[in-house]
């Protein structure tokens, strides 16, 4: 994975210290099963559609909680004469902003999905905000309201304009890890399962906070009292999905963290290093730092799920670094049980 906002091998030290719909007309397509411009009763509205190629389309909607236009990758389903579920995956600390650092840049994610009867959105925004709603308007990150409109003015819009099942899931990486679970344990049972890769779901406590630190401060430039108040406020403590794991029981979970040591991709001879020497000491330093962070922190949820009797899949790969090509591997591997919760 690629950082783009600011250097960050100095900083690994750091971080280890509903409603009525109203339709519009259809947006043309090169098929049958138009991308609806479509407004719901929210005021959240598809702007504009874009055919990219095979599945693939790009879609503007607007947010009307934090005022802007938000772009959104959309795959559609193989078979589109009957509605389908949802598949949301979310990006990590950039937000996808940058193609170093978004699904579809970086994963199979078009191919991957190309047979099967699933929609998948991907936001390309929401850089460096946890992807959750902020105190306060912040001078350099904005007025961030993720989680309203993830959870409130995106999936009506998406219901209505790809016609789905209402059903929905969602996946992410890194800061998204993190996000993807409190996201749920917010709304018990409105997503259908969660995959969860490479993240720290505890971020109230010494470990977690110095993470999204580096994230958002470190990194992004932000300030995280305009997220979550100061450090000793009641909203860090509202938005650890480690304190807040008994809220997630009866969602299924995928969970999955490398060890930070090298593995399979960091090799001189691996496509995403091609020989680059530089590229390969910055992937086994930095992304193995970080992964051995979200090491430590997914070991610590784990056992807070297996104390309260919550049932997931945990999986601790020997080696691996925070960096996509294990995260391409985790969402093959996680996808039967991601389907199952969707029922295709």
């Amino acid at each position: 994975m690629t950082w783009t906002r600011r250097p960050i091998t100095a900083l690994v030290a750091a971080a280890v210290v509903g409603a009525l719909m109203t339709a519009t007309p259809s947006v043309a397509r090169a098929d049958d099963a138009p991308i609806a411009a479509v407004e719901t009763a929210s005021g959240a509205r598809v702007e504009s559609v874009e055919f990219v190629g095979g599945q693939q389309y790009l879609v503007t909607v607007y947010s009307p909680s934090m005022d802007r236009s938000v772009p959104l990758q959309v795959f559609r389903p193989a078979d589109t004469s009957a509605p389908r579920p949802t598949y949301y995956l979310l990006n990590g600390a950039s937000g996808g902003e940058d193609p170093s650092s978004n699904w579809p840049d970086q994963a199979d994610v078009s191919t991957f999905f190309a047979d099967k009867n699933v929609n998948v959105v991907v936001p390309k925004a929401g850089a460096f905000s946890y992807y959750t709603d902020w105190v306060a308007d912040d001078p350099e990150l904005g007025r961030n309201k993720w989680e309203t409109f993830l959870l409130d003015e995106l999936p009506p819009l998406m219901n209505q304009s790809l016609v789905t099942t209402g059903t929905q899931a969602v996946g992410g990486i890194s800061m998204a890890a993190s996000a993807v679970l409190m996201l749920a344990a917010d709304r018990p049972g409105f997503y259908s399962s969660v995959a969860s890769f490479s993240g720290c779901a505890g971020t109230s406590d010494d470990l977690g906070r110095a993470f999204v630190k580096l994230v958002v401060e470190a990194r992004g430039g932000g300030d995280t009292e305009n997220m979550w108040g100061p450090d000793d406020g009641p909203e860090w403590a509202a938005n650890d999905a480690l304190l807040n794991a008994d809220k997630l029981r009866g969602t299924p979970l995928y969970v999955t963290t490398g060890s930070g040591l090298p593995g399979f991709d960091e090799t001189l001879q691996s496509a995403r290093i091609a020989g680059d020497v530089p590229a390969l000491i910055n992937r086994v330093v930095v992304g193995g730092g970080i992964e051995s962070i979200t090491n430590t922190c997914t070991r610590t949820f784990a056992e807070r799920l297996a104390q309260l009797g919550i049932p997931a899949t945990v999986k601790f790969r020997d080696n691996g670094t925070h960096s996509w090509a294990y995260w391409q591997e985790d969402l093959h591997e996680s996808w039967p049980m991601v389907a199952a919760s969707l029922g295709v």
